[in-house]
């Protein structure tokens, strides 16, 4: 498999496995390859020691093009103290990168330890759009340190009379909790350009979760959400849900929100946020995600009745794992309505693996229709005259037409 793509923008070495240590092991992946040509580069999946990050920061650094930079999972089998130092080569060599776009640094396990070299890029870099820091274990404190170092980057914007770049921000899988959680609202809050925001699995509670509503409530153009797993209410609490609530109506633009396992009802009752929701506080939502949170009949009840009418945007509503009984008509009702319009219940885990072999003869048919005109068009072209050639392809084209 080539590294580079044949327009030859795009450098990737991704998932190989790789265990590069010295400046030697990295020297013939960078050997004839000229870093003002590249926008792309993708090291996800190989291990990058200390000295080869020092070669590649000094590849990067010449890479005045570079609109994507993957680096998930790059520290496997890394001592901790090694990491840091990499850390510190690559990001240092982005920091003046205007051209950079998209940084990703998931999976890479570094902990709040380690997130001191990230830093300077957040925030002296403040033209990429994008920032991927899934699975990194970074805790309150960690979390703590970039969420401010966010914060800072938006107030130096805004010093310089300009507007935030960052459009969206994936942090899942990263032991937050409520210790960092009002940081990252205050910088949501000041970047105010997110589109897309997804920390699930985060152990953020219902004071983070209140906190965090304020602070997106900031971002008018958010389109898509996903806090899955984390929790907004307790019993007799209901702040976070209502903090959710009335942040809703902040974000017409809304298409996709995944509220799951949110602990949403703590007594099977209608929670505030879903009748918001019923009422068309965001006419663009197409996905609704609410598996596990409690949910009784009176919420499909409320669903239904609003199905057609304030929700008609609603594409997919995944309601699987509440507490709904088996022959509620309400259920009946969605099925109807989002089928009507192309769209599709999920209540139970049947429905979901029917919908992924729904996808997956969708993307057979697409291979098998791809290698059809190939097919066609070496058969149509190879050795004939113009004419014959005209006339063989259309007499093959009717006959696939009419299959």
């Amino acid at each position: 498999m080539t590294a580079i793509s044949s327009n030859g923008t795009t450098f990737s070495v991704a998932g190989r496995g790789l265990k590069l240590n010295s400046r030697e092991d990295i020297a013939p992946l960078l050997a004839d390859l000229d870093p003002t040509k590249i926008e792309e580069v993708h090291f996800g999946g190989n291990t990058i020691g200390v000295d080869a990050s020092l070669a590649l920061a000094e590849w990067l650094q010449k890479a005045s093009n570079i609109k994507i930079a993957d680096f998930a999972d790059i520290f496997t089998g890394r001592l901790i103290s090694e990491i840091p130092q990499a850390l510190t080569a690559i990001c240092d060599a982005l920091i003046d990168k205007t051209s950079l776009l998209e940084l990703n640094l998931s999976d890479n396990a570094f902990g709040g330890r380690s997130v001191d070299p990230i830093v300077p890029f957040l925030t002296k870099n403040r033209s990429f759009q994008v920032l991927k820091l899934n699975n990194n274990g970074l805790g309150p404190a960690g979390g703590q340190v970039l969420a401010n170092a966010l914060l800072e980057s938006a107030n130096l914007s805004k010093a310089e009379g300009k507007t935030s770049n960052l459009r969206t921000f994936i942090c899942g899988r990263n032991r937050l909790e409520d210790g960092s959680a009002s940081a990252w609202a205050d910088a949501f809050a000041a970047h105010a350009g997110l589109i897309e925001v997804r920390m699930p699995q985060n152990g953020i509670r219902m004071d983070g979760i209140t906190s965090l509503a304020a602070g997106l409530a900031k971002n008018p153009n958010l389109q898509y959400i996903d806090l899955q797993d984390n929790t907004f209410t307790f019993e007799g609490a209901l702040t976070g849900v209502a903090a959710w609530a009335n942040s809703l109506r902040a974000w017409p633009e809304l298409h996709t929100l995944n509220l799951s396992d949110c602990f949403l009802s703590a007594n099977g009752e209608v929670p505030e946020l879903v009748s918001t929701l019923a009422e068309g506080s965001n006419p663009k939502l197409r996905s609704l995600q609410l598996q596990n949170n409690n949910l009784e009949g009176e919420t499909s009840q409320l669903l239904a009745e609003n199905i057609m009418e304030n929700m008609r945007g609603l594409k997919s509503l995944e309601l699987q794992w509440n507490d709904f009984e088996e022959d509620d008509e309400n259920m009946n009702t969605l099925k109807i309505s989002l089928k009507q319009r192309g769209g599709k219940l999920f209540v139970t885990d049947e429905d979901e693996e029917e919908e992924e072999d729904e996808e997956k003869e969708i993307e057979e048919r697409a291979e098998q229709e791809a290698k059809l005109e190939m097919d066609l068009e070496d058969k149509a072209f190879k050795g004939k005259t113009e004419k014959d050639e005209a006339d063989e392809l259309a007499d093959l084209m009717s006959t696939v037409k009419i299959q």
